[in-house]
């Protein structure tokens, strides 16, 4: 019986694996840059190397920052990113976007003292 079962989920595991492979055809990418602009659901991302990548988003993009799930509304030009899906002519299609912790507040200056 326990045979069987072995059987059963080696020829699943057959069946699923190359369908899934095939799915993202191998050409994952991720890029991380800079926001230069956003027209819509696309992003427009500026590495440090100057190169400009595409980042196109959808319903089903997940978009984090740190843990908490945001709105494409709070992506702001000037954001940090890290974004990562299948790529088609130097255009990625984004799975997930997670932008950079918002910057910590600068502690106010302390006045100098006069002697």
């Amino acid at each position: 019986m326990k045979g069987q079962w072995i059987a059963i989920v080696t020829l699943a595991a057959a069946l699923v694996l190359p369908g899934y492979a095939q799915a993202h055809d191998g050409k994952d990418k991720t890029v991380m840059g800079t926001v230069s602009s956003i027209d819509g659901k696309n992003l427009m991302v500026k590495t440090a190397d100057g190169k400009t990548t595409m980042v196109m988003l959808d319903a089903k993009t997940a978009i984090t920052q740190g843990k908490t799930k945001i709105d494409l509304s709070a992506v702001k030009v000037g954001d940090r990113v890290v974004a990562s899906g299948p790529e088609d002519k130097n255009m990625i299609m984004a799975e997930t976007v997670k932008l950079g912790a918002a910057p910590a507040a600068k502690p106010a200056a302390k006045p100098v003292a006069k002697k």
